[in-house]
């Protein structure tokens, strides 16, 4: 039992988001919540009676700045940081561990502690973990945190590792150092960018009797898929039964992600930071209040918006106090920006009480990212043009179309992946769609439905895949078949280059991609949803998967990729999935690359059309086409006819040996003997 009564009151399907409850000294607690930070026992130009309104219910002090000013006398004397604020909920003190971090060249860090020079007068101060317990004790906060070593995420690993240790320590002393106070103290996991010192760390501390966990050293250096990987690694380390929280984390955007992988709570400056730059957080993106198209805004901030500025004053007002730098322009937008945040956590956990969530974190993950064009706030130089090189890797180079969507294009032979319709789309359209992906999924059993992805590119027909199992587990579908998906892809470039411009790659905005690209693989919480690469020569590989229910076809055209479109590969393709009942789906219409398939010994059907094509290729094992239960338009004698009378009736590069032999496997496939007979 802790001294939260923490309990977990619903989960998310297709999600680790939870909605939680848990009793603090001072409030009840509901998950997940974004703490307002108040370093210096204020919120900055905000009011207690304004912070309340806007939803807070937890703000965080800073340990290392109270205790330089005004100290803990102070505290003890006005009987605590509640009566000393008039804030009447709770408080969750940081340790100091942060603020000492972010004075490298003014302490000195050993087994006691960290040694520093005060900002406030020069005096000089020894942090250990029994002075920050002992501090926070006299500040009176509900929720204590142990004193830790921050590292930068990008450290060297025997940094990382000694700095984690040294947490450790500190965790074991802090405990101790609390005795029998009814405050609540949270241990904090370190390691770094490392799994194997993430999980050291994670089990280490679990071990103690701490009433929940923070995820300490991120968003101290590491990218953004770094965060939410090693964000989702950690929160899965931790127990169920006590809360989780992210430190010093973020955007809107950041608290979507990390609340979907199974993180309670937060805190971050970013609401109040970014109202003095005059950034406004809303329902439909960033807006920056400064700029010039605001002047003469009639609106509200935000039409959606219920908070004291949004009632009250139009953009324009705004506008104007943010030109004229009064410093009612920041309150008013800091009022705003935190009433955001806690409207964000008040509909995730409304969603996560309903099981809508993965639906809603679909949508809002495009919704959280817009932002005006000038952000960030006050840009020092001239904008460049970004370089070239930036828009190229390896073969690879990204392609604006006329309808304003982008690809990727091989430089080598001029070619472009999806050149003609958007490539989610098609993706959808031609893969996930045209293979009844959804009903076969729906069938459930424990079975799993094995997905080939030969040709992986982008991951355009992938990710339509997974948006259709994490779709089905939003709107409600228990019971699910399996889905696994293995990719074959010889060259990763194209990949890579499409997730350095995730704005423009927004079926990117997923953490499989990037789990892919470090691991090779990547799985759903629950493990029934996985994906796999097999990276290399696609033919070499394919042995090492099990054989597929369904095959997404889709790699280069036979000009780039000959070997992929060659009889040799549909025959070792039709070796592997022959004995099941199995499809293959391909844009390619092309009379050599059906002959082909047809000789190999797969029976073809017509595929729905393309924005190039009058139609494309479904490719049936012969046990599918003996029921061919999704009623598939088999190719008839008129296409047969077409064949005979071609100028292409098989593959150019086909040994002039085996013409005779494969125009005969043509000619007397099944197929034709049934539509002619």
């Amino acid at each position: 039992m802790t001294r939260l009564n923490f309990r977990v009151e619903a989960k998310a399907s297709g999600s680790r988001a939870r909605a939680c409850r848990f009793q603090t000294l001072h409030s009840e607690v509901q998950t997940p919540i974004f703490m307002p930070v108040g370093t210096q026992a204020t919120v900055k130009g905000v009011k207690p009676e304004e912070l309340a309104a806007t939803g807070a219910n937890i703000l965080l002090a800073n340990t290392y700045h109270l205790m330089l000013r005004p100290g803990a006398a102070v505290f003890e004397r006005m009987g605590g940081i509640h009566k000393f604020t008039s804030w009447e909920k709770s408080f969750l003190t940081d340790s100091g561990g942060f603020q000492i971090f972010s004075l490298p060249n003014s302490r000195v860090m050993g087994e006691d502690g960290a040694r520093f020079r005060s900002y406030v007068d020069g005096t000089e101060h020894l942090l250990t973990p029994e002075r920050s317990i002992s501090m926070q004790r006299s500040i009176g906060s509900d929720i204590m945190m142990v004193l830790d070593q921050c590292v930068p995420s990008t450290s060297d690993y025997q940094v990382a590792k000694d700095a984690m240790e040294l947490t450790h320590r500190w965790a074991r002393r802090s405990l101790i150092a609390r005795g029998d106070s009814p405050q609540s103290l949270f241990g904090i996991v370190q390691g770094a960018c490392y799994e194997d010192l993430r999980r050291q760390s994670a089990a280490t501390l679990c071990e103690l009797p701490f009433d929940g966990f923070a995820i300490g050293g991120l968003a101290v250096g590491e990218t953004k898929a770094e965060r939410e990987d090693f964000c989702e690694l950690t929160a899965g380390l931790l127990p169920e039964n006590l809360p989780r929280y992210l430190m010093g984390v973020g955007t809107p955007i950041d608290l979507l992600e990390a609340v979907h992988r199974g993180v309670d709570m937060f805190d971050c400056i970013i609401p109040t930071a970014h109202a003095q730059q005059s950034v406004a957080y809303t329902t439909q993106g960033q807006l920056r209040l400064e700029r010039g198209v605001y002047k003469f805004g009639e609106e509200r901030i935000d039409p959606a918006c219920s908070c004291y500025t949004c009632q009250r004053y139009s953009r324009a007002y705004i506008h104007h106090l943010c030109k004229a730098s009064e410093g009612l322009g920041s309150q008013l937008l800091s009022i705003h920006n935190l009433h955001f945040y806690q409207d964000l956590m008040r509909r995730m956990r409304e969603h996560i009480l309903n099981d809508t969530f993965a639906a809603f974190y679909r949508e809002q993950r495009e919704v959280l990212v817009i932002r005006d064009r000038d952000f960030p706030a006050k840009p020092t130089k001239p904008k460049r043009k970004p370089r070239e090189a930036a828009r190229q890797r390896g073969d690879y180079q990204l392609i604006e179309s006329t309808q304003g969507f982008f690809s990727i294009g091989q430089r080598s032979s001029g070619e472009v992946m999806h050149s003609f319709v958007h490539p989610d789309e098609e993706a959808r359209l031609l893969y996930a769609e045209q293979s009844h992906l959804s009903h076969r999924l729906r069938e459930g059993g424990e079975e799993a439905l094995v997905l080939w992805d030969v040709g992986l590119g982008a991951a355009h027909n992938v990710m339509a895949a997974i948006r259709v199992y994490e779709g089905l587990l939003a709107d409600g579908h228990t019971g699910l078949k399996p889905l696994h998906i293995y990719s074959f892809e010889n060259d990763l470039d194209s990949l890579r280059l499409a997730m350095d411009h995730l704005l423009k790659f927004k079926h990117l905005w997923h953490s499989g991609p990037s789990h892919l690209l470090r691991k090779g693989e990547w799985s759903s919480a629950d493990g029934r949803l996985v994906w796999k690469l097999l990276e290399g020569e696609a033919l070499e590989r394919m042995p090492e998967a099990p054989a597929p229910h369904i095959v997404f076809y889709d790699p280069f055209s036979a000009k780039t990729n000959g070997p992929l479109w060659s009889l040799e590969a549909f025959q070792k393709l039709h070796a592997f999935c022959g004995h099941e009942t199995a499809e293959i789906f391909t844009y390619s219409a092309s009379t050599p690359v059906r002959a082909s398939l047809l000789a190999a010994g797969f029976t073809l059907a017509k595929g729905r059309p393309s924005a190039a094509k009058a139609d494309t290729t479904i490719a049936l094992t012969p046990r599918m086409a003996q029921t061919n239960p999704f009623q598939r338009e088999l190719l008839d004698h008129g296409w047969f006819g077409r064949w005979e009378r071609s100028d292409r009736p098989y593959p150019e590069n086909l040994d002039a040996g085996l013409i005779p032999w494969f125009l005969g496997q043509v000619r007397q496939h099944p197929q034709w003997v049934r539509s002619l007979s």
